[in-house]
């Protein structure tokens, strides 16, 4: 049988192979609307372009949302519940995932075919391709296996989660945003020294360099905890390192969600020349963002709190070793021992 902590890496691990791609995907999409050949579009594939992205950064932000949830709601420990948001958060992904490649698929066949029924067809083709890899021949081994039990109903209640599996997992999860973080950094660097960012009005090509210097901070903020390992750990697991981790790797969020949704309105004011409804995208974008990151986690966290009948009470912080389902008399027996 799995263990808890095994299956909570091994769900990490898969989240960061499906958003490196999202990511790139989106550095892409990014950098898209300032290249030369992006104006010979019809102006339909222009907007469908911007829908993709759209999509993309959907993709982007689930995928993440199970870090702010592990190390929020459940301070780092290993439960059945952050087992089951992860899949539940990856599978809902794969969706906006699906359709975002097969609008890519049909740009491009626009590109080389010049539009008409065999754009469309790839464009349909690229989605179906994805939506029964990920879903239709899942569900269907699924079927066929027939109804089974859960193997955590299985397991005991769970126990702490050893402080060296904590800093192990953090740290995983910094890695699940950095590579996206540094390969949009880079894109979006790279489309400044296009012809097309120079013709942008002065307040998008500001909002652009400020979107910039959020990426940067957030890049810096990912990588701080390896330094603090390092250097005034001297290479030790500390509880002090793994509440260090998790504010930098939750801090991170911060300017990323607003570098994503600044540069959001960028491509999509260039595009649609619509400041007004721009501006909008931009905010819906950083709205689902933070409400997916702090608002749904705090929530959670909150009602589980509630749950346990200490929310009139003092309450513990969430980094200090936490564990949100615990039964009480579970906390007993291992006070005991």
């Amino acid at each position: 049988m799995t263990s808890l902590s095994d299956k909570a890496e091994n769900a990490l691990n898969e989240t960061r192979t499906l958003i490196l791609g999202a990511q790139v995907l989106v550095g892409f999409s990014f950098q898209a609307g300032f290249q030369p050949g992006f104006t010979r579009l019809p102006l339909a594939a222009q907007e469908l372009e911007i829908l993709g992205l759209g999509l993309m950064l959907v993709a982007v932000g689930l995928l993440i949302a199970p870090s702010s949830f592990h190390q929020i709601v459940a301070g780092g420990h290993d439960t059945p519940g952050v087992i089951a948001y992860t899949g539940r958060i990856a599978a809902l992904a794969l969706l906006p995932f699906a359709i975002g490649i097969g609008l890519d698929a049909y740009i491009a066949g626009l590109v080389v075919v010049g539009g008409g029924a065999a754009a469309v067809g790839l464009g349909v083709a690229g989605t179906a391709f994805a939506l029964f890899f990920w879903y239709g021949l899942d569900w269907a081994w699924r079927l066929r296996d027939g109804p089974r039990q859960d193997a955590m109903t299985d397991q005991p209640e769970p126990e702490a989660t050893p402080l060296e599996t904590r800093i192990k997992q953090v740290l995983m999860e910094a890695r699940v945003v950095l590579p996206g973080a540094q390969a949009l950094l880079g894109f979006q660097l790279a489309a400044m020294l296009t012809d097309a960012f120079a013709q942008l009005p002065r307040a998008s090509q500001y909002v652009h360099l400020a979107s910039l210097g959020l990426l940067a901070v957030t890049i810096v903020l990912l990588m701080a905890p390896t330094a603090f390992h390092r250097i005034v750990e001297r290479g030790e697991d500390t509880e002090r390192l793994h509440r260090f981790s998790t504010a930098m790797v939750l801090a991170a969020l911060v300017p990323l969600g607003l570098g994503l949704s600044s540069d959001f309105y960028v491509v999509a004011n260039k595009v649609l020349q619509a400041p007004g409804l721009a501006l909008a995208l931009a905010a819906v974008s950083l709205v689902f963002f933070y409400g997916l990151w702090f608002g749904v986690t705090l929530a959670v966290r909150a009602r589980g709190a509630s749950r346990r009948g200490v929310a009139s009470g003092p309450r513990r912080e969430a980094g200090r070793g936490a564990l949100p389902d615990l039964k009480p008399e579970a906390r007993v027996s291992r006070a005991a021992r």
